[in-house]
C-alpha cells in the first residue's frame, strides 16, 4: 500500500506594506513607553541627586550633575528630624488606618443596601450619589468648614477622619459593581438556614468583596497619604505628612537639598506600595468594570 504525505498548506507571507505597518506600529509604541519612563523617571533623578549632595556642592552643579558621595545620607536625616517628619508619619497612619476601616465597613453596607433591598426613593438615592461626585469639592469647603466647626471638631484628627470617611463614593459605586455579581440565592440560602440580614452580610457577602476591598484600600490609602488641602486646613497644629513637609519652606526655604531629601522620604511609602500591590489595583479595576 503506497502513503501519500498530505499536501502542506503555503500561508502566503505579509506583503510589504503589512510588514512596513507592523514595524512602524510596534516603533511607535516602544517610543511611547521609553518617552513616559524618561517623563517620569527623570524628576525623580533630579530630586534624588539633590538630595545626596552637600550645599556647596547642590549651589555649584547643575540638576543632573552625579553627587560625589553616594552615601551622604545628612540631608535626609535633618529632613526627618527637624522636619518633625516622624510626628507626620504617626499622625498620618492613625488617620490612614481608622479612615479605611470606616470607608470599607460604609461603602459595603450602603452598596449591599443599595443592591439587595428594594425601597422608595432607591433611584434618587443613586442620583444624588451621581450628582454629588459632579461637584466639585472645593465649592463645598465654606460649609464643610462650618460643620466641623459646629461640631467641634475643628483641629482634631477625628475631623479629617470624618471626611475621609465620608467622601467617598466611588468606592459605593464599585463595591456596587463587585456586589452585583454575588449571587441572590446566597442570601436565600442562607435566610433558610436562619441568618438574619447582618449575618449574611458579615459571613457571605462581606468576604466575597475581597478583591473590591483591596482594590478600594489601595486607592484610598495612597489618595489619603497623599492629601494636603484638608490636614492643611483642618488640622494646623498636628504634623501630617504632607504638611510636615509644606513646613519646609520656611527654616529649609533655600536648602533645597533638604527640600529634596524629605521629598524622597515622602515619595518611597507610596511608591513602594504601588510597586507591591499594583496588580491588585488593575486587577480590582477590571474586574469592577467587567462585572
Amino acid at each position: 500500500m503506497t502513503v501519500t504525505a498530505a499536501p502542506r498548506r503555503i500561508t502566503p507571507g505579509r506583503t510589504l506594506g503589512e510588514r512596513i505597518r507592523s514595524t512602524s506600529a510596534t516603533t511607535a509604541k516602544y517610543t511611547s513607553l521609553v518617552l513616559a519612563a524618561v517623563v517620569t523617571l527623570l524628576p525623580l533623578s533630579v530630586l534624588l541627586f539633590a538630595s545626596l549632595k552637600t550645599a556647596p556642592e547642590y549651589a555649584q552643579s547643575g540638576p543632573f550633575d552625579l553627587p560625589q558621595n553616594w552615601l551622604n545620607f545628612d540631608n535626609f536625616v535633618t529632613a526627618f528630624t527637624s522636619g518633625k517628619m516622624l510626628e507626620g508619619f504617626v499622625n498620618t497612619g492613625i488617620v490612614l488606618a481608622v479612615s479605611l476601616v470606616g470607608t470599607v465597613f460604609l461603602g459595603t453596607m450602603a452598596a449591599y443596601a443599595l443592591d439587595r433591598f428594594v425601597f422608595r426613593g432607591k433611584k434618587l438615592v443613586m442620583g444624588l450619589f451621581l450628582i454629588a461626585t459632579l461637584i466639585p469639592g472645593v465649592t463645598s469647603q465654606v460649609a464643610t468648614f462650618q460643620l466641623i466647626n459646629g461640631l467641634g471638631l475643628y483641629d482634631t484628627k477625628a475631623a479629617l477622619i470624618l471626611l475621609f470617611m465620608g467622601t467617598d463614593i466611588i468606592a459605593i459605586y464599585l463595591f456596587i459593581q463587585f456586589m452585583q455579581s454575588i449571587p441572590i440565592s446566597l442570601d436565600e440560602a442562607a435566610m433558610i438556614d436562619g441568618a438574619n440580614r447582618w449575618t449574611i452580610y458579615w459571613r457571605v457577602v462581606l468576604p466575597l468583596l475581597k478583591p473590591a476591598i483591596a482594590t478600594v484600600v489601595i486607592i484610598k490609602g495612597i489618595a489619603v497619604y497623599n492629601e494636603f488641602y484638608a490636614p492643611f486646613l483642618y488640622l494646623p497644629s498636628e504634623g501630617f505628612i504632607s504638611t510636615s513637609l509644606f513646613r519646609f519652606k520656611g527654616p529649609f526655604g533655600a536648602q533645597w537639598e533638604v527640600i529634596a531629601a524629605g521629598t524622597i522620604v515622602v515619595i518611597i511609602p507610596t511608591l513602594v506600595a504601588f510597586l507591591l500591590l499594583q496588580r491588585w489595583i488593575y486587577k480590582g479595576l477590571t474586574s469592577g468594570a467587567v462585572k
